[in-house]
């Protein structure tokens, strides 16, 4: 898949994928440890109904990583100036994992611009939370890191993963991936090897991971941060999406979310783990399509 490229007026170089010709824009934003790439099975499916705009987030796939992030925001911001450039001005955006968070966020900037908003698998709004962990590995509920030195020294979460991009292994990468995101189906090896590259080009895990638990869009504290209210802004239709075999964002997470935003539907997709885009495409296409009518 062919990706072009936009420098933005931070000095970043966005990545990103434009396939598709008709003037209904959807928008795909990627999730942790994966890239624009990663949509490849919705986008041979949707690309002759919609322009598809994915691109890779800064620090991910071959988007540079000059200006670390400190929060969701600054990915918005990036996403929102691309198109900008791109002069697009109505847009459906579609978010997986923690690309449903950036999504959250310019659909609650942008109110003019999204016309419907897609949750994959999305993290909550408010955040994603990573526990102090006892020492036989089990978290602490309700305990947090108070900044991201501490987060990045988290040796079951944080550090391993962080290491593993560091030292290139590939098939420890692999083996997560079959683990966590691939409970139920399994990319053909073609792809699965295409997949991996572009997992293995992300530089910035832990400032992803810490990003994630201060995020907060809600108007209380989520343990970590007091959230900015920015919920209620969202006011186009949302449809979100949890897979039964998901073990990485559950239930109660996306529950949350759909009580706090009034214009909104979830769907339970039957055997489906974190990655319905591998697990069941052509179920995803057809609710997408039927949703953007």
């Amino acid at each position: 898949m062919k990706k072009k490229l936009i420098k933005l007026s931070n000095g970043e170089t966005i990545y990103y994928i434009d396939e598709g010709t008709e003037k209904e824009v959807l928008v795909l934003i990627h999730g942790n440890m994966s890239s624009g790439v990663h949509f490849k099975p919705i986008i041979e499916r949707l690309k002759s109904k919609f322009r598809i705009i994915a691109p890779d987030l800064r620090g991910f796939g071959d988007s540079t990583y000059i200006n670390p992030i400190k929060d969701l925001e600054d990915f918005s911001n990036d996403i929102c100036e691309v198109l900008d450039i791109l002069n697009i001005k109505k847009y459906n955006i579609a978010g997986w994992s923690t690309g449903g968070a950036i999504c959250m966020k310019i659909a609650s900037n942008r109110q003019d611009q999204v016309q419907k908003l897609i949750l994959i698998e999305s993290c909550s709004y408010r955040g994603y939370p990573i526990y102090k962990k006892n020492t036989d590995g089990s978290p602490k509920l309700g305990e947090f890191y108070s900044n991201i030195e501490e987060l990045a020294e988290d040796a079951i979460q944080v550090k391993p993963m962080d290491d593993i991009f560091k030292t290139n292994s590939v098939e420890i990468m692999n083996a997560i991936w079959n683990q966590a995101i691939y409970t139920v189906n399994k990319p053909s090896e073609e792809d699965n090897e295409l997949y991996l590259s572009e997992t293995m080009k992300q530089r910035n895990i832990i400032d992803v991971d810490w990003a994630l638990t201060t995020f907060n869009m809600s108007n209380f504290s989520n343990g970590v941060s007091l959230g900015d209210g920015t919920i209620k802004d969202i006011t186009c239709p949302v449809l979100s999406f949890w897979g039964d075999s998901d073990v990485v964002v559950l239930e109660y997470m996306i529950d949350e979310t759909i009580e706090a935003i009034k214009n909104s539907k979830k769907i339970v997709l039957k055997d489906s783990g974190h990655s319905p885009l591998i697990d069941l495409p052509d179920t995803l296409v057809e609710y997408i399509m039927d949703f953007t009518k």
